[in-house]
Protein backbone atom coordinates (compact mmCIF):
# COMPACT_ATOMS: atom_id res chain seq x y z
CA UNK A 1 0.00 0.00 0.00
CA UNK A 2 1.17 3.31 -0.55
CA UNK A 3 0.25 6.74 0.77
CA UNK A 4 -1.80 8.58 -1.22
CA UNK A 5 -0.83 12.36 -1.01
CA UNK A 6 -3.41 14.55 -0.58
CA UNK A 7 -4.50 17.08 -3.49
CA UNK A 8 -3.44 20.83 -3.15
CA UNK A 9 -1.34 20.06 -0.31
CA UNK A 10 2.62 20.07 -0.68
CA UNK A 11 4.91 17.77 0.67
CA UNK A 12 6.37 18.71 4.11
CA UNK A 13 9.97 19.81 3.86
CA UNK A 14 12.65 19.81 5.87
CA UNK A 15 12.69 23.28 8.19
CA UNK A 16 8.25 21.86 8.44
CA UNK A 17 9.41 18.53 10.08
CA UNK A 18 11.97 20.71 12.16
CA UNK A 19 9.03 22.89 13.33
CA UNK A 20 6.67 19.89 13.83
CA UNK A 21 8.95 18.27 15.89
CA UNK A 22 10.07 21.26 18.17
CA UNK A 23 6.56 21.69 18.57
CA UNK A 24 5.80 18.16 19.90
CA UNK A 25 8.91 18.47 22.47
CA UNK A 26 7.72 21.42 23.65
CA UNK A 27 3.72 19.90 24.46
CA UNK A 28 5.76 17.27 26.42
CA UNK A 29 6.40 14.29 24.22
CA UNK A 30 9.51 13.48 25.69
CA UNK A 31 11.41 13.04 21.84
CA UNK A 32 14.53 14.63 21.54
CA UNK A 33 16.79 16.15 18.47
CA UNK A 34 19.24 14.51 16.80
CA UNK A 35 22.89 16.01 17.68
CA UNK A 36 24.57 16.73 14.14
CA UNK A 37 26.73 14.26 12.69
CA UNK A 38 24.36 11.47 14.58
CA UNK A 39 22.72 9.01 12.35
CA UNK A 40 19.12 10.31 11.21
CA UNK A 41 19.97 13.47 11.88
CA UNK A 42 19.84 15.93 8.42
CA UNK A 43 22.94 16.81 6.99
CA UNK A 44 24.64 20.10 5.45
CA UNK A 45 23.50 19.04 1.77
CA UNK A 46 19.88 18.22 3.12
CA UNK A 47 20.08 21.77 4.22
CA UNK A 48 21.58 23.43 1.11
CA UNK A 49 18.83 21.57 -0.81
CA UNK A 50 16.37 22.82 1.05
CA UNK A 51 17.45 26.72 1.02
CA UNK A 52 17.49 26.20 -2.92
CA UNK A 53 13.63 25.18 -2.64
CA UNK A 54 12.47 27.91 0.16
CA UNK A 55 10.02 30.07 -1.36
CA UNK A 56 10.84 33.94 -1.13
CA UNK A 57 9.98 35.69 2.16
CA UNK A 58 6.83 37.75 1.67
CA UNK A 59 7.18 41.41 2.51
CA UNK A 60 5.39 42.87 5.10
CA UNK A 61 2.79 45.51 4.01
CA UNK A 62 3.29 49.34 5.26
CA UNK A 63 0.27 50.37 7.28
CA UNK A 64 -0.56 54.26 5.70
Amino acid sequence: MSKAKPKGKSKTGLYSNIHAKKKRIAAGSGEKMRKPGSKGAPTNAAFKKAAQTAKPAKKKKAKA
